[in-house]
């Protein structure tokens, strides 16, 4: 199994990222859905989570209004698309894998590598 993580970078404040994880190595509409985050010296954060038909979603307050998370499962992808960056959104962004039955992703069975944003004020 890999989730491969990308569209990560260093950007102004304001701008916007979109953010993809390509699977393999497992289909997709099993899994819910999951973009965190850690940025250095904190813990990893949750940032948004998306359920198996795409239809439920749910997000950390910080995100809320300005990230949108989507998936497509013909496409083994998941998305999250990143507007009006502030610098407190710089992390290293990681893209997981839970079960299907739970798409606030209590637990998780698989972890992608993560891809560098860095947003500069």
């Amino acid at each position: 199994v890999q989730l491969q993580a990308s569209g990560g970078g260093l950007v102004q404040a304001g701008v916007s990222l979109r953010l993809t994880c390509a699977a393999s190595g497992l289909t997709l509409s099993r899994y819910s859905m999951g973009w965190f985050r850690q940025a250095p010296g904190k813990e990893r954060e949750f940032v948004a989570t998306i359920s198996w038909s795409g239809v439920g979603k749910y997000y950390t307050d910080s995100v809320k209004g300005r990230f949108t998370i989507s998936r497509d499962n013909a496409k083994n992808t998941v998305y999250l698309q990143m507007n009006s960056l502030k610098p407190e959104d710089t992390a290293v962004y990681y893209c997981a894998a839970g079960p299907r039955s739970n798409y606030r992703l209590d637990s998780i069975d698989h972890w992608g590598q993560g891809t560098q944003v860095t947003v500069s004020s």
